[in-house]
């Protein structure tokens, strides 16, 4: 009974982590095209709205 305990929640883990590097994907997509749609679009004073 244990190893049944053990193995679903190792599943449960798993699983988590894996949703959660999946999200961290999406999230990294999403501000990559945000860095780039500020990069190509800037205000014509010359200014970039970051100061690097």
């Amino acid at each position: 009974m244990l190893a049944i305990v053990l193995v679903l929640l190792l599943a449960l883990v798993l699983g988590g982590v894996g949703f959660v590097l999946h999200a961290l994907w999406i999230a990294a997509g999403v501000v990559l095209v945000l860095w780039l749609l500020g990069f190509l679009i800037h205000p014509s004073s010359g200014s970039r709205w970051y100061r690097w």
